[in-house]
């Protein structure tokens, strides 16, 4: 029984821990969000809010930006910080997309 216990303290514990630290690395930085990237084009993310098309985006309203979003979790007063709607990619404060919903 001991034996057990040993190998796995030993070879499969430690070796679980190598095989999720390029995971790891991967998550711990987050991608910047292009407009480019097709769902980002799908919601009309715009990195400046003011250049939304009106027309296109009905729903938009003056002052409405990923800052004041429920989905943009950041520190307060950064200039960027990440988004649910973009599976945790970095968006522009001052940015926009169709997904946006006021923050309570």
């Amino acid at each position: 029984m001991h034996a057990r216990r040993n190998f796995f303290a030993t070879a499969v514990v430690p070796g679980a821990a190598l095989l999720l630290l390029p995971w790891r690395a991967a998550l711990g930085t987050p991608i910047q969000l292009q407009e480019s990237d097709p769902v980002a084009a799908a919601l009309g993310y715009k990195v400046d809010a003011t250049k939304v098309s009106a027309k296109k985006f009905p729903n938009y309203v003056v002052g409405h930006r990923c800052a004041n979003c429920v989905l943009f979790q950041a520190k307060l007063g950064a200039t960027s910080g990440t988004c649910g709607a973009f599976g945790g990619k970095l968006v522009n404060a001052k940015g926009w997309c169709a997904a946006w919903a006021i923050k309570s």
